[in-house]
């Protein structure tokens, strides 16, 4: 590591600690560099020229650009995985009878947890998963509950309400004749071809209008982007966020959009086995850290962790990496048996 290296390293872990700009002075006090005070800040001025370092309008002290931060995430950083995160995952798979997204759940609230950042999980491309099975199960005389599973084995669920003078078999037939229509088509693609094929059911719908409704809103939820977010007030404790409230609403408008949220991740670039996307366009005080994991069914899912330019990426990146990859070798073991193959929708 070269000398210049070497002061990066320090104003980045000095800055991620303290929150406050840093200064040569400060870098001699708390690290007893073997240099003087004027070689400091000769190196200080050479990094502020090549962008890694940027100087505040309050101090004489500089922080990290986001130039820098990717730098140090890059080539600076230390790899570490605290024990405590292993033995946490570890313990979660080795429970029987789970189910895949319960696993993913648990693994997200630790990291959470552990990093102090906001976990978000990002499932599958809606056009990517297709309708496998459309079936009714009655529930009395009156009611019964359609159930739909994707070839990524998400369920959904709708129960409704059987109008007086519409039989069960009716009912049953309609939805029959739906399930051979439909299965097979991506999830995105569902209430278009319902809608479409709506004039040539006519005869199949008489007295059935409200059944109808009630499996196209079914279709409309199922379609929606699948994205859980574990540890939203973390980000409440940061400097950048809690003193900021436009910032702040800015980040949580980002988390209550998922289309947004997932054309954000693809502008992050790889860094390894992790994405990074530091400081980009309107939320230029956000990282977002992300891995890929294979989850059953031959298709990938998106693990991020959330937070301020400023996170500790020593930690975030090594516990990210460490997390996807215990869960990517987990669920590769034999299609992941000691899960149920099928996992409910997040809600």
């Amino acid at each position: 590591m070269t000398r210049s290296e070497l002061i990066l390293k320090l104003i980045v872990e000095h800055f991620i600690k303290t929150a406050q700009p840093v200064g040569s002075h400060t870098l001699l006090e708390e690290y007893h560099l073997d240099v003087s005070s004027a070689t400091i800040r000769n190196e200080m001025n050479a990094l502020e020229k090549d962008g890694f370092l940027e100087k505040t309008h309050t101090s004489s002290g500089r922080i990290p650009s986001a130039k820098g931060y990717r730098y140090y995430a890059e080539h600076l950083r230390e790899d570490h995985i605290d024990s405590n995160v292993k033995y946490a995952i570890q313990s979660i798979l080795e429970k029987k009878t789970q189910s895949v997204e319960e696993v993913i759940t648990q693994s997200c609230s630790i990291l959470a947890d552990m990093t102090n950042l906001a976990s978000v999980v990002l499932g599958p491309k809606v056009n990517e998963e297709h309708l496998i099975s459309l079936q009714l199960i009655p529930l009395g005389r009156n009611s019964a509950t359609a159930v739909f599973v994707t070839d990524q084995g998400y369920v959904e669920n709708k129960t409704f309400i059987i109008e007086d003078g519409v039989s069960l078999e009716e009912v049953t037939k309609t939805v029959n004749l739906l399930n051979d229509r439909l299965k097979g088509t991506p999830i995105g693609d569902l209430v278009g071809k319902m809608e479409s094929m709506r004039p040539a059911l006519q005869d199949y719908m008489i007295g059935q209008d409200v059944i109808y409704q009630t499996l196209l809103e079914a279709f409309l939820k199922f379609a929606e982007e699948r994205m859980n977010l574990y540890g939203k007030n973390n980000l409440l404790d940061q400097p950048e966020f809690a003193e900021d409230a436009k910032k702040l609403r800015k980040v949580l408008g980002l988390l209550d959009d998922p289309k947004a949220f997932r054309e954000a991740l693809e502008g992050s670039t790889p860094s390894d086995k992790v994405g990074l996307l530091i400081g980009s366009g309107e939320h230029d005080d956000l990282t977002i850290l992300t891995a890929n994991i294979s989850i059953p069914g031959g298709q990938n899912a998106s693990i991020s962790l959330l937070g301020p330019k400023r996170m500790d990426y020593e930690k975030a990146m090594s516990t990210l990496e460490y997390v996807s990859k215990t869960l990517d070798e987990f669920f590769a073991q034999e299609g992941g048996e000691t899960c149920q193959n099928q996992k409910k929708k997040p809600n």
